[in-house]
């Protein structure tokens, strides 16, 4: 709403919980603002804990009102599970999961990796993935809340490396700073799951321009009766003899 003031809440709440008994929170988000944005930075808990949770994989998630979360699970989970078999992680891999949101991929990942650092910007999600790690009793992965092109900036500057990177940008793809870090720290592999082919077309020729070669590509679609469709490819690097 664009007023945090709503006429008889309580009895709205009652009435939808009344016609919908399975809801565990109600949140009134306020958008005060004339922007693009649908959601505003102000969230108002009208019933419950004002976050509810879901499993993806067999892990168990805390999702905020502002937190990214994809709105097709059951295709979500055949998405990941295919990420995850093109990284192929053992317990020696170090992994960076950018864009990490709640930490989805990052904590379903280190399952199987030595390693996970979550790289996210906004501080709801940040704040879930590391409640996630906590409850899911992950204690080999790390969020850092901060813009993934910024931080990967600071990373190859250090002189840090990885074994894999998982990325998982917005539609807009990544940033020039972003392409241009990972290129430094060389990864061995990177998974890069996209919701937008263009954008991540786009990226990939920047990272082949860079030493990789697309070794796979599956795309997957998770938003039926829509032009949109999300898409795998992994990149390998190229070894020089």
């Amino acid at each position: 709403l664009r007023s945090p003031i709503l006429p008889s809440k309580n009895n709205f709440a009652k009435a939808l919980l009344k016609l919908h008994p399975e809801i565990t929170t109600i949140v009134l988000n306020v958008n005060d603002k004339k922007t693009t944005m649908v959601l505003g930075q102000r969230d108002i808990v009208l019933y419950g804990p004002g976050f509810i949770y879901d499993s993806l994989c067999g892990v168990r998630f805390r999702l905020s009102p502002q937190s990214f979360y994809q709105v097709n699970p059951l295709q979500t989970e055949i998405l990941y599970r295919e990420a995850l078999k093109l990284a192929k992680l053992t317990k020696k891999d170090k992994v960076i999961d950018a864009y990490c949101g709640i930490g989805t991929i990052g904590l379903i990942a280190s399952r199987q990796a030595g390693s996970v650092l979550g790289i996210e910007l906004n501080r709801e999600a940040v704040k879930d993935a590391r409640e996630n790690a906590k409850h899911n009793q992950c204690k080999n992965i790390e969020f850092a809340c901060a813009d993934a092109g910024e931080y990967m900036v600071e990373m190859a500057q250090a002189g840090e490396k990885a074994d894999v990177v998982i990325m998982d940008p917005p539609r807009s793809g990544s940033t020039p700073e972003f392409l241009n870090s990972l290129l430094k720290i060389k990864p061995d592999r990177i998974v890069y799951i996209s919701c937008g082919p263009d954008t991540q077309a786009r990226d990939i020729k920047v990272l082949i321009k860079g030493g990789y070669k697309v070794t796979a590509c599956q795309p997957f679609d998770l938003f039926p009766h829509t032009e949109h469709v999300e898409n795998i490819c992994l990149l390998s690097r190229k070894v020089t003899v």
